[in-house]
């Protein structure tokens, strides 16, 4: 009679067990499906990065690069690539659309129409792209060995943090919590895995004594030369 018991209380236990290894990822099914995602029609981004040269001897010794103006309509972008020593001249423009990208053209970026570019040039894949901003699939190194970390403020915005540790380097990742997701991302799965936006990343070589640091800084506004390519396209859609 007692062998029967226990065994009857063995079932119960395991009965419980599956029911709360089924309930759990249906709870998170749930929380993920209710959270609502909000894509703002228009506006720009800037990709900027400082390095920090033989940073243990201080932060003295820094050069800083303006990666990428990039400027959406919908999830249109146009992405102005800055001169790295003159951030103010634009050294490239794109056109990118969903996962490909063209060249629009510097002398005659003003009256560029979008749609007729694949007409006049062949499709570049935007992960074969090598300036200006990268886009890609790829995880970060050593992601699932990531360490959370408590949140911080930085320029009256709260993040939440994590790190990853390895024998070569140590980075830190600022997430900020928001539902607008924006059509540029530096790693998309971590922003998934936190519910927010990646917007900074502040990385150490130990073997370079290099420290890098990546922002990601919104803005509302196009840059006047994007301005000028989407106002222009706008233009020649509605006469057609």
């Amino acid at each position: 009679m007692l062998q029967k018991v226990r065994m009857f209380s063995r079932n119960i236990c395991r009965s419980r067990r599956k029911v709360t290894l089924i309930l759990v990822p249906l709870l998170l099914l749930v929380t993920y499906s209710c959270r609502k995602e909000i894509r703002p029609e228009k506006g720009g981004l800037d990709l900027i990065s400082n390095v920090y040269l033989d940073a243990s001897k201080g932060l003295d010794n820094v050069q800083n690069f303006h990666i990428s103006r990039m400027n959406y309509s919908g999830s249109n972008l146009i992405e102005l690539i800055p001169d790295l020593t003159f951030p103010e001249v634009t050294e490239n423009i794109y056109y990118i659309k969903d996962s490909i990208c063209y060249k629009v053209g510097l002398e005659n970026s003003g009256s560029a129409i979008l749609s007729d570019l694949s007409k006049h040039q062949r499709a570049l894949l935007v992960s074969k792209k090598k300036e200006g901003a990268l886009f890609s699939d790829e995880w970060i190194p050593n992601y699932l060995h990531r360490k959370n970390i408590s949140d911080t403020v930085l320029f009256n915005k709260k993040y939440r943090r994590f790190e990853v540790n390895s024998a070569k380097s140590f980075s830190r990742y600022y997430i900020f919590p928001t539902d607008t997701i924006l059509p540029y991302s530096i790693y998309r799965h971590a922003e998934i895995d936190y519910g927010g936006r990646l917007e900074r990343i502040d990385s150490y070589n130990k073997d370079k004594d290099i420290f890098v640091t990546l922002q990601l800084l919104p803005r509302k506004n196009w840059d006047e030369e994007a301005s000028e390519i989407f106002e222009f396209n706008e233009f020649v859609k509605k006469k057609k």
